[in-house]
């Protein structure tokens, strides 16, 4: 299959390769999603398929509106409304039961509830609107891998799998939506992202809880990024928990390679100029902007073996770095 690149002014055309039943790639806020028409059982198949992806693992809905939203919906809570209201479009997906019928299992699991996203990205937008039903939006990536930030980094992954990729350059907050648990009281976050626990019981005006449980083997996760190995390139990656433990590592190596926040880096270079390195920027909002993109350069040199990563711990506003870093490293720490 050829993979064909879309431009901004080529959306219809990507709008027909979704009725077809075929997959086109799109951008957000977040990262770059896998698109099919989330109606078409046979179409939400070959996304698993083109990610090589488990087929207990549900998919989001991602909406133009919170009007589609509520078309494949029942009991829909004040508190959507409320989130909607405050966070739409943008990097929050919310958990809510799903109509019996209206979307497939494969979509869903077989579970009776669903997550809707409305990113905050006009191209998708556009995509969406003009197909008229939900597309699913799981990362287009190889399953397990770094999440992708650029078209570059889909194609590199996906090409000959795909039909298209539609090409909104590089994404603004390089980790995946916040997903809220509205089914259940108190409210829960299955999967932290850019919008806080914090931020969403001021909203809301109740605590919302952040989840720390793992799910079982043989049960079916609620929602995407809870249960199987993710964002992992093929070098073992350990996380530094404290800045003075880089000093006990001997970054001269040329397996090794170092990712941290640019002050770290400056002074870990005065003693190792030739480190392999990446720069997670300033902060920890930059940090989780540049994760994925450094776990998925070192991933293209071979001879790289381990990734060494700076680590936030419980530090404000680091949970969704640490989330996403700890599966990387599935839960390895620097000794």
């Amino acid at each position: 299959m050829e993979t064909k690149i879309f431009q901004a002014d080529q959306i219809d055309a990507a709008v027909e390769i979704l009725k077809a039943g075929e997959l086109v790639a799109f951008p957000t806020e977040t990262v770059y999603g896998l698109g099919a028409d989330a109606t078409n059982e046979a179409a939400v198949k070959k996304v698993y398929a083109a990610k090589g992806r488990p087929s207990d693992n549900p998919l989001i809905a991602t909406v133009a509106d919170f009007a589609m939203a509520q078309e494949y919906a029942i009991d829909v809570p004040e508190t959507a409304q409320k989130l909607v209201a405050k966070f739409w479009p943008g990097p929050l997906t919310i958990l809510l039961k799903v109509k019996p019928g209206s979307l497939p299992t494969a979509v869903t699991g077989g579970l009776p509830t669903v997550a809707f996203r409305n990113p905050a990205d006009s191209l998708t937008h556009e995509l969406i609107a003009k197909l008229g039903r939900p597309i699913v939006g799981p990362s287009a990536n190889t399953s397990t891998k770094p999440s992708p930030t650029t078209a570059t980094h889909v194609y590199h992954d996906l090409n000959g799998k795909i039909a298209g990729i539609i090409d909104g350059g590089q994404t603004e907050i390089g980790l995946e939506s916040t997903i809220i648990d509205l089914t259940v009281t108190p409210n829960i976050v299955l999967r932290p992202g850019a919008i806080t626990p914090s931020e969403l019981s001021a909203v809301l005006g109740t605590e919302v809880l952040l989840n720390h449980g793992k799910v079982g083997d043989k049960d079916v996760p609620k929602a995407p990024g809870m249960k199987y190995r993710h964002y992992a390139p093929k070098a073992q990656v350990l996380i530094v928990d404290q800045i003075s433990d880089f000093n006990r590592i001997n970054l001269s190596q040329k397996s090794v390679a170092v990712v941290a926040l640019t002050d770290v880096l400056a002074e870990l270079l005065k003693n190792y100029p030739n480190a392999n390195h990446f720069s997670l920027g300033q902060n920890i909002a930059d940090a989780g902007h540049f994760l994925f993109e450094a776990l998925r350069y070192f991933d293209d040199l071979p001879e790289i073996k381990t990734i060494y990563v700076q680590g936030f711990g419980d530090a404000e506003n680091a949970e969704a770095y640490m989330n996403r870093l700890n599966k990387a490293a599935a839960g390895k720490h620097f000794q």
